[in-house]
């Protein structure tokens, strides 16, 4: 357990670095044929129904927070750009929460590393940790080979609606979240989300480039 996840530590975190601009991906635009950074993965249609231990040590099932849209933010201590988006879903979880949104953080790491980090972060948000743990909630989203961070973002009935590989943005986090909304609200279908998502990406994505 300690080699996979010194092993993952080593791999995300080069693939991190190189990857800035971050990927989005969604249910079907992850397919077993992709042979880029997640390939062999086709995203899960619904949140699954893993169990991680929480700060306090007490298991906690990613369905306990069933009814609410989760973004879902797989991390790590050492990780230099997950640490840089923290206060930004500390931002989410505040502006979203009265709309039914929760933040969720699986830490990949080893709990005498997350705790104090968390404490001194003052994270507000759950958070849960493991090291195969972890990992194998990652698979159980139907992300096998990534780099960290990565967040998952689902609606109020479960749903998947994309993936975002690599550090979050305000204006992706924006774009996304207004997608589910519209889910949410019934103003538009789960396919017109996605659809929607995939096709603001890359002006967001240009612009920032550009930046």
């Amino acid at each position: 357990m300690l080699v996979a996840v010194a092993a993952l530590a080593a791999g995300a975190g080069a693939y991190v670095y190189q990857q800035r601009t971050g990927r989005t991906l969604t249910p079907q635009a992850a397919t077993p044929g992709d042979r880029g950074p997640e390939r062999g993965a086709r995203l899960a249609a619904a949140v699954p129904d893993v169990s991680l231990a929480d700060r306090a040590g007490q298991m906690r099932s990613l369905h306990e927070w069933a009814g609410k849209s989760l973004i879902v933010n797989f991390w790590a201590t050492w990780c230099a750009p997950c640490r840089n988006e923290i206060p930004l879903l500390q931002k989410l979880q505040r502006e979203h929460a009265a709309e039914g949104f929760q933040v969720v953080g699986i830490a990949a790491d080893f709990r005498d590393k997350v705790i104090p980090f968390a404490d001194g972060m003052k994270i507000e948000y759950p958070v849960l940790i493991g090291e195969q743990e972890a990992l194998d909630a990652a698979k159980a989203f139907g992300v096998e080979a990534f780099g960290f961070p990565f967040t998952i973002f689902a609606d109020a009935r479960g749903r998947i609606v994309a993936a975002h590989m690599g550090e979050l943005t305000q204006p992706e986090a924006d774009l996304i979240l207004g997608a589910v909304q519209a889910v949410n609200a019934g103003r538009q279908s789960l396919d017109g989300a996605r659809a929607t998502i995939e096709s603001g990406m890359p002006a967001l994505k240009h612009a920032a480039r550009g930046s």
